[in-house]
């Protein structure tokens, strides 16, 4: 089981976990109560269910690198193309945008 610790503007906003058969996220119930909460992404609004699927939710798919980023991060890393999730947790720590993701080791 690998984890990720999903960050918005340098806060603490939830948790990406991988099993062996699905895709988790979950928002931390302490951001959810900030008054300037705002979701990750359109596909993944504020809610204290967690949101499952059997692949990786297609916001976190769109922040890995694509083409020849994409090909250093596999040469430097060594990083299988299909392990989308290793793929993330690598690459995404300090990515474009608002989101971060940072292993949970």
């Amino acid at each position: 089981m690998r984890q990720g610790e999903i960050w918005v503007h340098n806060v603490k906003a939830g948790i990406l976990i991988e099993d062996d058969n699905y895709y988790i996220f979950k928002y931390n119930e302490a951001y959810l109560k900030k008054e300037n909460a705002i979701q990750v992404s359109l596909s993944l609004p504020l809610q204290i269910e967690p949101f499952k699927s059997e692949q990786l939710f297609p916001f976190f798919d769109g922040l890995i690198p694509e083409g020849w980023l994409l090909d250093i991060a596999q040469k430097n890393w060594k990083i299988n193309p299909r392990d989308r999730m290793g793929l993330l947790l690598t690459t995404c720590r300090d990515c474009i945008g608002n989101v971060s993701i940072i292993e949970k080791i």
